[in-house]
């Protein structure tokens, strides 16, 4: 199950999308997951941790059929709060989705798998409700935030204190041990401090510089390929003989 949320934490991470930088943080971090999911308007999809919402809203807004599912029914209330009913909310866990095969087009995990007792679990279940694609977003081990924030969690109590970092390719190893050889393309941003303001946004978003694999945030997307196990059958080649031929 991992860790879920409480009052206080849910009030806090809200107020956090409050601040600019924050929400300018935020606003890369969801054009990485829109450029690399590239969902179509009207599929569906699903949103597992949606906490309170952020990161459902850009596909309500795309027109997508958005579902979000969370363990924690005070991020659920503020998801409800800021979305209504554009969004069907659920609570319910990572590692046993109440949905059945095949559900959605796409889905996605976003600071997710990092408050997670069992990620590997997890993924297994988005795989099985999935059809298409599945976005992955995780805070990066190696980059320079991640470390700071381990840091200072010696010093001061933190959410982050609870959470598990993941590297690129720590988390490409989870998804080949349970898919196989299936596609994955990987992105991070984050990589400078956003003092420039407009500069720091054009070069974050440039294809180069995403292709780092320190940005403080990494943006995965797996290609579902559907695999099938073929069992050969025996074929009978002997003639049988006619009366004629016998006489």
């Amino acid at each position: 199950m991992g860790y879920v949320f409480d009052f206080h934490d849910a009030v806090a991470y809200d107020k956090w999308f409050q601040k600019p930088h924050n929400r300018f943080v935020s606003d890369l971090e969801t054009r990485l997951m829109i450029d690399m999911l590239e969902p179509a308007c009207g599929d569906s999809i699903i949103d597992i941790g949606c906490g309170t919402g952020a990161s459902l809203l850009p596909f309500v807004e795309k027109g997508l059929q958005v579902t979000g599912l969370d363990p924690s029914p005070y991020m659920l209330d503020i998801a409800a709060r800021n979305l209504g009913n554009r969004a069907d909310l659920h609570r319910g866990f990572a590692e046993d989705l109440p949905f059945d095969d095949n559900s959605f087009n796409y889905a996605c995990l976003v600071t997710t798998l990092e408050f997670l007792e069992d990620p590997k679990k997890a993924l297994e279940e988005v795989c099985r409700v999935t059809k298409d694609r599945i976005f992955l977003g995780v805070l990066n081990k190696y980059a320079i935030k991640a470390i700071e924030r381990r840091v200072m969690g010696i010093f001061i109590k933190s959410v982050y204190n609870r959470a598990t970092f993941f590297s690129i390719w720590k988390l490409k190893q989870i998804v080949r041990d349970i898919l196989g050889d299936v596609p994955i393309s990987w992105r991070t941003v984050s990589h400078f401090p956003l003092i420039f303001g407009n500069v720091s946004y054009s070069i974050e978003r440039s294809r180069l510089i995403q292709r780092c694999p320190f940005g403080a945030f990494t943006g995965m997307v797996v290609t579902l390929v559907p695999r099938f196990r073929t069992r050969p059958l025996p074929i009978d080649l002997r003639a049988k003989r006619s009366p004629k031929a016998v006489a």
